[in-house]
């Protein structure tokens, strides 16, 4: 190896390391490089398909890099590092840099040619270009492929099934992002994908590389970007992967007390080892420069950042300062973010953070995280909350819909309707809704609704959409039988008339990070359950969403708002929802601090979208 190269992969800095370890594979030569970082071992061997599994030896650089030129190699052929260690164990381990992995009965890596992944999005690149994400659309469907659809037999598709049946469903239904879980290869189903042993490899569950390329060219070309989930946090300790891979602490800390997620029986990465940061930004950056992903929702940053994250107390080792900062994550995530926008600008990187860590989507240059979305669990936690909670008793969390505004603009934040609420114990989203059969529907429709207007992006998981009644199991689709009935059918067709209502207004996701696009008309009416406010975008138009999270009807209620015509242009309630337009005039009666104000009969358990349009020119305020 190139002494330079090898530097800059242990200082941390070799950020396309994906093109020199692992297999480096020449198919027309019919010839591959191995190499491996084992600085503790004793010996290490390449064993494969290529020498009938006899192995062949590797020589060590001074700095720990293990390599070897094989021949007779072919695309598929299966391998492995045979590692003796300093004590005379001998380990059989995956390549942490495979393309590839045997489908997750097995555990060997496969040969696989970086030259085959090719995604043809040109046009879709340009256009990206010249997009301000912050000041666009952004409604992200959230899917699992193994459990969305599955063939007659029960197998689930493979990844060109899923994007030629994904695609059309998400532009019918006006989706503009899907964002994966389990993109990455993982040995147990029952992770869903968040215990990861091959970080460079699309899991084989559902096919090859090129077929997960195919994936991402398909939604490219139909204009939906593609996110995938991506677990920098930890990794499992199975036998074959990344724990102890030379003998020793290699991926993860030396310190036991920084080692281990003991709640999660998993590893955690040693964030302050170049070598490792090496293979995480290489890792995050092939996902962007090879298969040309959107982006990464960043799993779990919360354990991260916290050395305490999980533990009890003598459980931990605080940071030089006393502290309970993880400070080598914390330069880690910034220098991902600085190497991830350095080289593509428009890319989205996620925060799933849990905590009030300051600055999560700040820039760098800013003593932010560098992140640039962050998901919004305040307001996720709260609506719920208040969401589940028997109307008769809603005046008492009406601070749990309000409370959000107050930090809203704080961050860039994406509201998350996750796979992490509909799983087991949780209940399904219409199913956490109080009330009778149908009462449920209504409720999930006006929760929808505050949801689609409060600013921040969307994220929707599969299934809510058409108000599927049972938690999410990984084990099986979804309940597509569901439609055949009237209330599940309408509740997809109000989520399609969402998300196209959405697209449409652009008061609803042009200024997502500025107070100067919000307003209050009704916030304190906690005993009716009622909450009127608006959203505006730089023209001045207005979309004004009045809710009534009561059972009840409340005729001639009168609100506060400025002059001029507003017309329902979306509306629900307990009996479904239309798009009828209906006409309001503000009158000059003043109310709740304006001068104007509007009168109209509420229906029980509704939401209405009312818009007003700025003909002149420029922001009305």
């Amino acid at each position: 190896m190139n002494e330079q190269i090898e530097k800059r992969f242990h200082e941390g800095e070799l950020y396309d390391a994906y093109k020199y370890f692992g297999c480096v594979f020449d198919e027309d030569a019919k010839t591959a490089v191995a190499r491996v970082f084992a600085p503790s071992a004793y010996g290490v061997e390449v064993v494969g398909d290529f020498n009938d599994w006899s192995g062949t030896a590797m020589k060590r650089t001074r700095g720990g890099v293990w390599e070897a030129l094989l021949k007779g190699v072919r695309r598929f052929d299966g391998y492995k590092f045979r590692i003796t260690t300093a004590d005379g164990r001998v380990l059989y381990k995956s390549d942490p840099y495979a393309l590839h992995s045997e489908t997750h009965e097995g555990t060997n890596s496969k040969v696989f040619p970086l030259s085959a992944i090719k995604v043809n999005d040109e046009d879709y690149s340009e256009k990206l270009k010249k997009k301000n994400i912050y000041a666009s659309p952004m409604n992200i469907y959230e899917a699992h492929i193994g459990s969305w659809r599955r063939y007659p037999d029960g197998n689930p598709y493979s990844y060109r099934k899923f994007a030629d049946e994904i695609v059309p469903y998400l532009k019918k239904m006006r989706y503009t992002h899907l964002e994966l879980m389990g993109a990455a290869e993982y040995p147990f189903d029952g992770s869903w994908g968040y215990q990861v042993t091959g970080y460079f490899a699309p899991t084989s569950r559902y096919g090859t590389p090129d077929d997960f390329a195919y994936l991402v060219e398909k939604l490219h070309k139909n204009n939906i970007g593609i996110i995938i989930d991506w677990v920098p946090g930890h990794f499992p300790k199975n036998e074959n992967g990344l724990s102890e891979f030379d003998g020793q602490p290699l991926y993860e800390p030396k310190d036991p007390l920084r080692r281990e997620h003991k709640e999660w029986g998993t590893c955690c990465f040693d964030y302050g080892r170049g070598e490792v940061q090496t293979f995480l930004c290489s890792n995050a950056l092939m996902w962007l420069d090879v298969y040309k992903v959107d982006g990464l929702r960043v799993d779990a940053v919360a354990s991260m950042l916290y050395l305490d994250y999980g533990r009890k107390d003598g459980e931990w080792s605080p940071n030089r300062f006393g502290g309970r900062e993880n400070e080598e994550a914390v330069a880690f995530l910034k220098k991902l973010n600085t190497a991830v926008f350095a080289r593509h600008p428009q890319a989205l990187m996620i925060a799933e953070e849990s905590t009030a860590w300051p600055l999560v989507t700040k820039p760098v240059s800013d003593g932010g995280l560098g992140f640039n979305f962050k998901w919004n669990m305040g307001w996720m936690n709260d609506t719920l909350d208040y969401a589940a909670t028997d109307p008769l008793f809603r005046a008492g969390k009406h601070n749990n819909l309000t409370f959000s505004i107050t930090y809203a603009f704080s961050e860039n934040y994406i509201l998350p309707i996750s796979h992490d609420e509909v799983v087991h114990g949780k209940r399904s989203l219409v199913n956490k809704m109080p009330g009778d059969y149908d009462m449920k529907f209504a409720g999930l429709r006006n929760f929808l609704m505050n949801m689609y207007a409060h600013p921040g992006k969307k994220l929707l998981f599969m299934g809510c959409e058409f108000a599927q009644f049972i938690e999410w199991n990984y084990e099986q689709q979804l309940d597509w039988l569901l439609l055949d009935y009237p209330r599940h059918a309408e509740t997809q067709e109000f989520v399609k008339a969402l998300n196209a209502f959405y697209r449409l207004n652009a008061p609803l996701w042009q200024r997502d990070d500025s107070m100067d696009g919000f307003r209050w008309h009704v916030v304190d009416d906690r005993n009716q359950n009622v909450i009127v406010y608006e959203r505006s975008d730089l023209k001045g138009n207005i979309v004004l969403a009045v809710i009534n999270f009561s059972p009840v009807e409340y005729k001639g209620y009168r609100f506060g708002a400025d002059k001029g015509t507003y017309t329902v242009k979306l509306a629900s309630d307990a009996d479904g929802f239309n798009r009828e337009p209906v006409r309001y005039r503000a009158e000059a009666v003043p109310s709740h601090g304006f001068g104007h104000s509007i009168v109209m009969d509420i229906k029980p358990m509704s939401g209405v979208y009312m818009v007003k349009k700025n003909y002149g020119r420029g922001n009305k305020k």
